[in-house]
C-alpha cells in the first residue's frame, strides 16, 4: 500500500508534496508505535514526572516527520545519505556532552524504539515506491530510511533535554535566595 500509494504521488506534476505527505505519516507512524507508547510512559514514571510522555510523544513525532522528509528530498534529488547521516550523528555525539545523562540515555533509546516495525513496514515501502516512480537508484537514493528514523530523535529528544537543563538554570536564577537569619546570640 506505501510503495503504491508514493508511485501515484510521485506521478503528479507537483511531486513536491511526497515531503509534507511524508513528514505527516512519520508523525502519525511515531504516534501509531505501541513501543513509543510503552517508552513514553516508562520515561515519565521514571523521571517522575519531570519529563512528560506528551514532550517525549512530540519530540519523537517531530524527529520522525524531518527524517522522512529528508528522506524524500533525498528520494527527489539523489543526495548522498552521507551528506545528512554523518552530520546528524556527530552532532548527536556532541550533543551528549553537554545534555543531562538522563536524556542522553533516552534518546539512544528512543532512535531505536522510533524505528520499530511499523516505520520499517511502512515507510521504507514507500521511499522504494517513490524512488523508482522518480527513476531514481532505490538502492542509493532510497536506502538509509530507517538510520535516518534512528537518528532524528537522537537530536530531537537531546534538544529536549538542553531545553530543559536551560529552563532549570533559568528558574535557579530567577527563584531569590533564602534571606538568612543573622541573629546574634549571647550565652
Amino acid at each position: 500500500a506505501a510503495s503504491y500509494l508514493s508511485r501515484q504521488i510521485a506521478g503528479l506534476s507537483f511531486n513536491w508534496i511526497l515531503i509534507p505527505i511524508g513528514m505527516l505519516m512519520g508523525w502519525f507512524i511515531v504516534q501509531a508505535e505501541p513501543a513509543v507508547h510503552v517508552l513514553n510512559k516508562q520515561v515519565e514514571e521514571i523521571t517522575s514526572g519531570a519529563i512528560p510522555g506528551k514532550a517525549m510523544s512530540t519530540s519523537l513525532s517531530i524527529g520522525v516527520a524531518v527524517s522522512i522528509g529528508l528522506a524524500m528530498v533525498r528520494v527527489m534529488t539523489g543526495i548522498s545519505i552521507f551528506w545528512l547521516v554523518v552530520p546528524g550523528y556527530l552532532a548527536a555525539i556532541t550533543m551528549s556532552f553537554f545534555v543531562p545523562k538522563i536524556f542522553t540515555a533516552i534518546a539512544f533509546d528512543s532512535g531505536g524504539v522510533a524505528s520499530g516495525p511499523m516505520t520499517a513496514t511502512f515507510l521504507l515501502p514507500f521511499a522504494q515506491g517513490a524512488c523508482e516512480a522518480l527513476g531514481g537508484n532505490v538502492v542509493t537514493d532510497a536506502f538509509g530510511v530507517v538510520a535516518m528514523v534512528a537518528m532524528t530523535p537522537l537530536l530531537t529528544i537531546q534538544m529536549l533535554g538542553l531545553m530543559y537543563q536551560f529552563k532549570m538554570k533559568r528558574a535557579a536564577q530567577e527563584t531569590p535566595p533564602t534571606p538568612v537569619d543573622e541573629e546574634i546570640i549571647e550565652l
